[in-house]
């Protein structure tokens, strides 16, 4: 009895980069997406490890990328688990295996900013790091207000002062 070799299991390529990321940039670059940007989410969430953020010129151009995105994940063996918003024509999420694509209209991007979101917070730069000069002014370290020695004089009444030259 022989049998059958068995069918090489599907891997990721070496980069470590899923497969359905390779075939969502290239859908959108087919259909002339705009402002494209993938965001790595590995390690913020459990949903996936890549978010492709693209913009299309009008709401038919949106269902048009959306769709060649699903078209070309289907060809590739790339399942997708859900495609939403559809119908309403201002933003199309489309998830793949490991990768969420939204397609919006730039007001909605710009409304959203889902970049900001997901794209690491950079740390303020300090001293240390702009040269190592400590900070002067006001942005100097604060000091503890004096205290002053107790007056002999009594309270709401002001010193007398002489006149000049006399």
């Amino acid at each position: 009895m022989t049998s059958r070799p068995r069918p090489a299991a599907r891997r990721r390529p070496p980069t470590g980069l899923p497969p359905a990321l390779s075939v969502a940039e290239a859908a959108l670059a087919d259909m002339k997406a705009v402002d494209v940007r993938v965001i790595d989410v590995r390690g913020f969430n459990d949903i996936a490890d890549f978010m492709v953020l693209a913009s299309g010129t009008s709401d038919r151009h949106l269902r048009a990328i959306a769709d060649r995105v699903v078209q070309m994940a289907k060809a590739s063996g790339q399942r997708p688990l859900g495609v939403e918003g559809e119908a309403q024509g201002e933003w199309v999420l489309v998830d793949l295996p490991d990768v969420m694509v939204h397609v919006m209209l730039p007001r909605t991007r710009e409304f959203y900013q889902l970049e900001q979101l997901w794209e690491p917070v950079r740390p303020p730069v300090t001293a240390k790091a702009a040269g190592g000069k400590k900070p002067s002014g006001a942005a100097a370290k604060p000091r503890a207000p004096r205290k002053s020695a107790p007056s002999s004089r009594p309270r709401g009444k002001s010193p007398r002062r002489r006149p000049k030259g006399g």
